[in-house]
């Protein structure tokens, strides 16, 4: 009998990387399919705040995940991040999580839109 297949899913947070509704959709993905998620953090300037953070997103997001979840750090540019950790991770999804229209950087520099395409 063979298992079902498993759906690789990147996501990319940084501040909110274990907030409440990323913890919500990770744990919907979860249950609907059997999944292995990774967490990005890109745009990281200081090494050692993206370790706390990756560290404690990862100890969030694992009940969710109902697994463990593999943390990458990316470098300044977060599109160029998302293109590497897409080419070394043979991701099925992305799961893009932002700060607010009014203060993500992200949002002004078009990402999501640049990922989809």
């Amino acid at each position: 009998m063979e298992s079902a297949p498993v759906t690789r899913v990147l996501i990319v947070a940084n501040r909110t990387a274990s907030t409440p509704r990323v913890i919500e959709e990770v744990g919907r993905r979860a249950k609907a399919s059997r999944c292995e998620f990774a967490l990005l953090i890109p745009d990281v300037t200081n090494r050692k705040a993206a370790d706390w953070t990756l560290e404690t997103a990862q100890r969030n997001l694992r009940p969710a995940a109902r697994g463990k979840i593999e943390g990458l750090v990316g470098g300044p540019d977060p599109f160029e991040s998302v293109k590497e950790a897409v080419r070394d991770g043979n991701f099925d999804e992305i799961i893009i999580s932002t700060l607010s229209k009014k203060t993500s950087k992200w949002l002004r520099r078009d990402l999501i839109r640049r990922v989809e395409v």
